[in-house]
């Protein structure tokens, strides 16, 4: 298994530094007026990225603030690296080491139906319309939720942050279940085929519930729970 590199204390190296950098590239109150902890507007029009750290490529083309992320372009980022971006009412947090392919809707091609995790992390928040996220041994329907997941070559690590998610092995559909969450409630690994059972409880790791307000808040949104310090008071993401 690939061993990642996990150099962030996602609380503390990615919040007191996207706080710091991104809050100029957001709307909403002016950044020298906020305290630490506080979460950002949401981004401007013409913005797709709130944070670009180390080496981020879109497409093959390293990226920067002012550059753009549709439905159909990959996203990826090296060693020591991450990425916060939003297309369109989906937000993302991609981890170090991380390749993310999206897809377009069938019917809509500015949006993202489908979205495939070739290697490595990332954190999502989805709008209502249905998507689907793929791994090498894992599909994950999603239905409005926020959703952790990593991708390794022999398992993937699934967390519903909260929402609904259908889980299934990638090359066995039947070996799957429905999880419905509020808070973390039931992650989940899902193994390559090897015998045994193919998803397994798995404890909850390696992201937080300010980041999950953090990247909601790019997109107008809170989470459906209460996360300390937020100071905002627009009303919580309903769950269907």
């Amino acid at each position: 298994m690939k061993v990642s590199n996990r150099f962030e204390d996602p609380r503390r190296a990615f919040l007191l530094h996207a706080l710091a950098t991104g809050l100029f590239m957001v709307a909403g109150p002016a950044a020298h007026g906020q305290a630490l902890g506080r979460l950002p507007g949401t981004l401007l029009p013409g913005r797709s990225f709130y944070a670009v750290d180390g080496e981020v490529t879109v497409n093959g083309a390293a990226a920067t603030l002012d550059t753009l992320v549709h439905a159909g372009d990959r996203v990826e980022t090296g060693i020591r690296s991450r990425a916060v971006f939003a297309v369109g009412q989906d937000a993302f947090l991609l981890r170090a080491d991380s390749h993310l392919q999206l897809a377009p809707a069938a019917d809509e091609g500015a949006l993202v139906e489908t979205l495939r995790l070739v290697t490595g992390r990332l954190l999502s928040v989805f709008g209502k319309r249905r998507h689907t996220l793929s791994t090498t041994v894992a599909t994950i329907g999603i239905r409005g939720t926020g959703v952790y997941v990593e991708a390794d070559p022999e398992q993937s690590y699934v967390c519903t942050c909260y929402g609904t998610t259908d889980i299934a092995a990638a090359d066995d559909p039947s070996a799957g279940e429905t999880i419905v969450s509020t808070h973390h409630d039931a992650p989940r690994y899902v193994l390559a085929a090897g015998g045994g059972a193919r998803l397994r409880p798995a404890p909850f790791r390696d992201h937080t519930d300010e980041e999950l307000a953090l990247i909601e808040a790019l997109v107008g949104r809170t989470p459906p729970f209460a996360v300390p310090g937020d100071g905002y008071g627009r009303p919580r993401r309903e769950l269907y």
